[in-house]
């Protein structure tokens, strides 16, 4: 609680001593602490497969991101509509960003071309940038990057999946790499989906 406490009070003054906490404005300042009091405009470059699938993604409107827009250099993609954005020519991002005004934009282009596309993005004035490209974006210090590495994830994964199976009773627990398949076999069966 003491923790807990200390924590809250770098909010500034959202309780009272002796009293507590009121818990609609202290949800409300830790919305404004955290921006999610606001909506954010995002715009998508790159529409491969997984620049499609984010356009499809429904969490991001839950949590106050509204993709404006979506970019792509493919000919067979400009005009096309996935999840209600229409994907533009990414030549023309300049006039699009105008357009849309995002705040944040998300990276998914090959490696090869996330430096320039990356420098295109600050330079049409979005200040935060999602990169999914298998690279480190090297920008000015006023533009937030988040680098998503899917790799180094499935690393994390697996090593977490590892400790949990040492961990387990004399290793032979469930997802142990050196289970036989007869033992996996025995396992309990995951529920069917509906």
């Amino acid at each position: 609680p003491e923790v807990v406490r200390r924590d809250l009070a770098w909010l500034g003054s959202v309780g009272r001593r002796g009293v507590g906490y009121e818990v609609s404005m202290l949800a409300g300042r830790l919305r404004a602490v955290l921006g999610s009091d606001t909506v954010w405009r995002v715009a998508l470059v790159g529409t491969g497969s997984l620049g499609h699938a984010l356009l499809r993604y429904q969490g991001f409107s839950r949590l106050g991101f509204e993709l404006v827009a979506a970019l792509d250099t493919d000919p067979k993609r400009i005009g096309e509509k996935i999840g209600g954005v229409k994907i533009s020519d990414a030549v023309a991002m300049e006039s699009v960003f105008k357009r849309y005004r995002p705040q944040l934009a998300i990276l998914a282009v090959p490696a090869e071309a996330a430096a320039e596309v990356a420098i295109r993005i600050a330079r049409a004035g979005v200040t935060g940038i999602l990169n999914f490209a298998p690279t480190s974006l090297k920008l000015p210090r006023e533009i937030g990057v988040v680098n998503v590495d899917l790799a180094s994830e499935m690393q994390r994964l697996a090593f977490h999946v590892s400790q949990m199976t040492r961990a387990s009773d004399a290793g032979q627990g469930p997802g142990n790499p050196s289970e036989t398949m007869a033992q996996k076999n025995t396992r309990e069966p995951l529920p069917k989906s509906q």
